[in-house]
């Protein structure tokens, strides 16, 4: 998966400042630190994590305590304790690519995050030349129908870069395409998959479109409202320069927009816990 990135410090009124001798104003900063830390408005819940190009449009998704990771063959050995024990969340790890290609560290992450106790799921990414039922096919041929695993990610985006398949379909074809793998996914697992995806195939295909399936969005240089109309986001890809103890070099990371709870309802339902009610009801939620 593709991405962007986070800091910002606030500064001191001028009355504040007239009024207060220098080292005043650091026992001040001090305690205002403190004050914004208890209340939430600046917590980093991940001070071993970082990120080697920030981008303070993307701040504040260090705020939300429930954070992971997303991964392919380019990160190399992962030392998947190391990654548990800096508080990761959970991963998504990359499985299959069209109807023909595995990644080649899929399996290795895929035991050793389990092994290592870090939840994880696996994503295929759409190829748009190949057709849906070829893909999925190959996804069932090789992923494993783990019942403990997260729901399994469908990654849309445009092939831009492809030498092969650079096109982009119309918006009724893909979105028919993407609706299908949705349906063969879950059939499958038995998990309401997750549709990954990016500002441009948002906008050209899905703005609007598949309200009933969680969303996992990419947005590495403003907040994911900013960039997406009318969508409410799970998960919030905010960098692709990550840093994490275990994964050598840059790596995504990725927050989740609720509280524990919510986190535990979104594990225990396979829905979005904003819209239980109403999907439960449609008999769209697991509801373990």
């Amino acid at each position: 998966m593709p991405m962007e990135s986070i800091v910002t410090p606030a500064p001191w009124s001028s009355a504040l400042s007239r009024g207060l001798t220098w080292g005043k104003r650091a026992l001040a900063a001090a305690s205002l630190a403190a004050l914004t830390a208890c209340a939430g408005g600046g917590a980093d819940f991940y001070p071993t994590k970082g990120d080697v190009k920030p981008h303070p449009g993307v701040a504040r998704a260090k705020q939300h305590p429930i954070q992971g990771i997303d991964v392919s063959k380019w990160q190399g050995p992962i030392d998947w304790t190391s990654v548990k024990g800096a508080g990761t969340q959970f991963a998504y790890i990359k499985a299959t690519e069209g109807g023909d290609h595995i990644d080649d560290r899929f399996r290795e992450n895929w035991d050793g995050a389990g092994r290592a106790g870090v939840p994880r799921g696996a994503y295929h990414f759409v190829f748009w030349c190949r057709s849906a039922k070829d893909q999925m096919d190959w996804f069932k041929r090789n992923v494993p129908n783990d019942p403990t695993a997260l729901p399994p990610v469908l990654d849309v985006e445009w092939n831009g870069h492809s030498q092969t398949c650079p096109k982009k379909l119309p918006k009724a074809q893909a979105l028919a395409m993407t609706e299908y793998m949705l349906r063969e996914m879950e059939a499958y697992t038995g998990k309401r998959p997750i549709i990954y995806t990016d500002i441009t195939f948002h906008k050209d295909v899905l703005e609007g479109e598949l309200p009933d399936y969680p969303h996992w969005v990419r947005s590495t240089a403003a907040e994911p409202e900013q960039r997406y109309a009318n969508r409410d986001w799970m998960l919030w890809q905010f960098t692709s320069t990550g840093r994490v103890p275990g994964v050598r070099g840059d790596v995504d990371r990725n927050a989740f927009y609720g509280t524990q709870a919510e986190w535990a309802s979104f594990l225990a339902t396979d829905c979005d816990p904003r819209h239980h009610r109403r999907l439960s009801a449609a008999g769209l939620c697991t509801d373990k």
